[in-house]
């Protein structure tokens, strides 16, 4: 029988082995067929968890539970939603320093990244919680005795699609925003990383969010094919990879669907004579090592003026030596694995193919012992020739570094802009005017300038990108909330009752 209520009780033990059901109308639950999907502990390549490979009738299921739920949600006073999202942050604090143990061992990252990442979820529930509050439209009367206004109603169901590289805190934040505005959800995390989504959607309902707001189908393609396809999702919300993103876009242009994309970028760092060496190598050392260089504002091409590149590659390559690579669960740790086999042998492959053309500057060593099974990558500095010698995106601790000229700075700068990419750009310099010759030749959504890259920050820093990058609206920002809402507007005749105080009393029952 598909779909009855089970009783299980999760873990945050990332010890404990663990077989996950879907998360469907408030309760856990069975799934169309018994096909389980294994997860992998990228430290030692063993398995640690599994999830349901859910199918077509899963999925649309799930969409079905929201679709119910959203009349009901939708009509719920915007102070009772934030009310719930409060509560649900107030949960999640409760829980962080094991949720971070657990979100550490399931993608391999350090847990003093972990930990300070954790800080952030509940304020994002928090801030979309304070801001709904002052969502206002506007009201206007025009020529002719009309009075115009404008209100927000939510889209419906949404299809939140997330990345297995920051798996609670993205769809933290698409969430936060959706409920907050009236929708009800449908999350598809991705298959590498899908545990902690399913908690969140469990401690969710435990704040008291009503049964079917929230829904999480796991597994691969055809469960995320059939979300994005399914005819009673009404916005499509997806961070992931460019190829990925073309795909959903194509999905939702089919059905004339609005989706929000924040997709990958090739993230240029451009290093000026007059920049701060220490600076510039301390924000290389983060831009191209934390995460494993795994997220999406790693920055994998630091592009160096001629005059300081010698000095920069050996003071680099000195820092990065100094570099642990071990145990996620350490708190020394600097760098984990990469998310998966597959990553581990196409950053392999990619170096070796560096190796017949370019120079390697820097190459680790991967631990052995326990760890001689997971997904390790040793971090790399690659010396190019030329900057078209990377031709795409590197999602792993490689760092590559290319010299130029001062007077090949427009040359630069528009080799950066043909990759087509516009999500983050770093720039260190100490002389204003070449900072806004860069930052105006340029269409990124983000520029980091004397400092490290990093994405959001809750309700003061946006984040989001444009071309091969995404659609642009900025996670973050108070503008997200409304890319979950419709805005309507409505005109009225206020002349049309005259005055005649028969006709104001009038219904049209």
């Amino acid at each position: 029988m598909v779909g009855p209520e089970l009783t299980f009780e999760p873990v945050l033990d990332p010890a404990l082995a663990q077989d996950f059901p879907l998360h469907i109308n408030g309760c856990w639950t069975r799934a169309s067929s018994d096909v389980q999907r294994e997860v992998l502990d990228p430290a030692t390549g063993l398995k640690r968890w599994s999830v349901v490979e859910a199918g077509e009738e899963d999925v649309a299921r799930a969409c079905l539970a929201a679709e119910t739920a959203f009349a009901d949600w939708a009509a719920t006073d915007s102070d009772e939603r934030a009310r719930l999202l409060r509560r649900l942050a107030e949960i999640v604090r409760a829980r962080m320093p094991d949720l971070a143990r657990l979100e550490s061992a399931v993608t391999g990252r350090p847990i003093r990244e972990m930990q300070a990442q954790m800080s952030r979820i509940p304020e994002w529930l928090e801030y979309f919680a304070a801001i709904v509050l002052g969502l206002e439209g506007s009201a206007n009367r025009v020529k002719g005795g009309f009075l115009t206004y404008t209100q927000y109603r939510p889209h419906g169901v949404c299809a939140l699609l997330t990345p297995w590289n920051h798996p609670i805190l993205i769809l933290t934040k698409k969430l936060s925003a959706a409920l907050a505005a009236g929708n009800t959800v449908v999350i598809k995390p991705s298959e590498l990383a899908p545990v902690t989504p399913l908690l969140l959607a469990d401690w969710a309902h435990e704040a008291g969010v009503p049964a079917g707001v929230i829904n999480v189908v796991t597994g691969g393609a055809t469960a995320g094919a059939a979300l994005v396809e399914d005819p009673r999702v009404a916005h499509i919300d997806l961070t992931g990879g460019t190829r990925t993103g073309k795909i959903v876009a194509a999905a939702a242009a089919r059905r004339l669907v609005p989706c929000t994309l924040e997709l990958g970028g090739k993230t240029p760092v451009v290093v000026f004579d007059s920049a701060d060496l220490d600076e510039a190598i301390a924000g290389a050392l983060f831009a191209g090592f934390v995460a494993a260089g795994q997220t999406c504002v790693s920055g994998s091409r630091f592009l160096v003026q001629r005059k300081v590149y010698d000095d920069f590659v050996k003071k680099l390559a000195a820092r990065v030596e100094n570099l642990r690579q071990g145990d996620p669960a350490q708190t020394d740790t600097d760098i984990g694995p990469v998310i998966d086999m597959e990553a581990r042998d196409n950053l392999k492959s990619h170096v070796e193919e560096m190796r017949k053309s370019q120079k390697i500057a820097y190459a680790g060593e991967v631990p052995g012992g326990n760890y001689a099974n997971g997904s390790w990558v040793a971090p790399h500095i690659i010396e190019l020739d030329k900057a078209e010698a990377l031709t795409r995106e590197v999602f792993g601790p490689i760092l590559h570094v290319v010299r130029y000229k001062a007077a090949d700075l427009p040359k630069v700068l528009d080799r950066i802009d043909a990759t087509g990419y516009g999500l983050t750009l770093g720039v260190h310099s100490r002389i204003d005017a070449t900072v806004k010759t860069v930052v105006n030749r340029l269409s990124v959504g983000n520029v980091y300038v004397n400092r490290n890259m990093i994405g959001a920050v809750v309700g003061t820093q946006p984040f989001g990108g444009s071309g091969l990058s995404g659609t642009g609206p900025k996670a973050g920002g108070p503008a997200y909330l409304t890319r979950f809402a419709l805005e309507q507007v409505v005109s009225i005749n206020t002349a049309a009752a005259g005055g005649n105080a028969s006709l104001m009393s009038m219904s049209d029952a």
